[in-house]
């Protein structure tokens, strides 16, 4: 490849969320792009509900009059229920954003994976499906392009830069053997979808609901969705809910739906009408975004617990910086991976944010109820976390009022060893 001109300044591998952004706003930004996708059709995936920062991602994608003409179902509004049962109050989006943009969706993601690739292909970028990328190309320390399989032939496409955006199982992570940190919460989901399930009326008939287990040792989402479906899944350990029982999720699913009154109250009467599946949710980050001609974003780069539906908000978002950052380096003629990797402050801080309430739900006991009640000048705070408002904002003291409350949750011995070890050092 050396000497050879790039056919294209951008390729994009995988063509979810992260990589239909970056491709869009590249595109938008004049770039020639080349977005790849491996799947001929787009399949079921989790990650139905978005957070409404995800609004200005679309925004800048060119996707909002698609998004609002959809049908999807509006969600205004997030809501907890305690292991008793007791619900807090509603965390209405539009107490703090009171526009447009407090409005987002609840999706079925093979139709909405569909929508965001035709809104890339509108902006300018090329699009084709069913083309697998077996190797990352390298002159150096440079990524210069990527090596397809397309009908069983293969063949080197070149690029300026090549944005990783292929998921778990990341092309680029594999080939460089990139290390990973594991935020320690190795969960599995089981879930379902089911019709005719019960939803509450109005503005509240869209709200993602986040329901504890009686035992607290696990939680299901509820989320309301077009054509009468609800998608309801349980999440726990995978110590507890996958390898310590029968391999049947069937009866793994409906097990925990006899801990949770709320559920069975809304599923009661429902047909399901998706088998019972099981997904596993590995919390982790690679320990480098970028290197010369190369970026990670979305999955390919970090994944966060599923709880508060940030997975899709932080691909979309990572794929408009690292889009904005190549436009940006190509301008200057720097392709560095200081360059490629500028956003990645920004995009941490939202992550660690994310993280750290993450952190605080898991604990045993806590409530959100409660933690408000004890602290009500942090109701701001948490929902702008819920809505997505973090990859700038200063929380103040939040996450210390957060873990000083779970201190308060402690059983007296369980406290004391805390404090030692907190006077220890260890």
């Amino acid at each position: 490849m050396n000497g050879e001109s790039a056919a294209y300044d951008v390729v994009v591998i995988g063509a979810g969320p992260a990589g239909c952004s970056a491709a869009a706003v590249a595109a938008r930004r004049g770039l020639r792009v080349l977005l790849l996708e491996r799947d001929r059709e787009p399949r079921f995936k989790l990650g139905e509900s978005l957070m409404p920062e995800s609004y200005s991602s679309l925004r800048a994608m060119g996707a909002l009059d698609r998004m609002k003409s959809s049908g999807f179902t509006e969600k205004h509004s997030v809501q907890f229920f305690t292991k008793s049962g007791r619900a807090s109050a509603p965390f209405y989006f539009a107490s703090l954003k009171p526009d447009d943009s407090a409005r987002t969706w609840q999706v079925l993601r093979a139709d909405f994976d569909q929508l965001l690739l035709e809104v890339a292909g509108e902006a300018g970028a090329e699009c084709r499906r069913g083309v697998r990328v077996r190797e990352v190309l390298f002159e150096g320390e440079r990524a210069v392009g990527v090596r397809v399989e397309e009908d069983g032939a293969r063949r080197e496409i070149s690029a300026r830069v090549v944005v990783d955006a292929s998921g778990l199982n990341t092309v680029l992570a594999r080939h460089l053997s990139l290390g990973r940190v594991d935020y320690g919460l190795d969960h599995a989901s089981v879930y379902t979808h089911f019709r005719g399930a019960f939803r509450d009326p109005g503005i509240d008939e869209g709200a993602t609901l986040i329901l504890h287990t009686a035992t607290g040792q696990t939680w299901f989402w509820y989320i309301p969705m077009a054509g009468d479906l609800v998608s309801v899944g349980v999440v726990g350990k995978v110590s507890d809910l996958i390898s310590a029982r029968s391999s049947r999720p069937h009866e793994t699913f409906f097990d925990e739906v006899r801990k949770c009154p709320e559920i069975e109250r809304r599923i009661a009467g429902a047909r399901q009408c998706r088998p019972v599946m099981v997904a596993k949710d590995f919390s982790y980050r690679c320990d480098r975004m970028s290197g010369d001609g190369w970026v990670l974003i979305g999955d390919a780069f970090s994944f966060i617990d599923p709880v508060y539906s940030s997975g899709v908000f932080l691909a979309l978002k990572s794929g408009e910086l690292a889009a904005e950052a190549i436009a940006d380096g190509i301008d200057r003629g720097d392709l560095s991976a200081a360059q490629l990797g500028s956003f990645r402050p920004r995009l941490m801080h939202g992550v660690e944010a994310i993280r750290k309430l993450v952190e605080s739900f898991y604990a045993p006991d806590f409530s959100f109820g409660e933690f408000l009640k004890a602290y009500p000048h942090h109701q701001n705070n948490v929902t702008r976390i819920l809505i997505g408002d973090v990859l700038d904002p200063y929380f103040g003291d939040l996450f210390d009022s957060m873990a000083e409350f779970r201190n308060t949750l402690l059983p007296t011995g369980a406290m004391a060893k805390q404090q030692i070890a907190a006077l220890s050092g260890n």
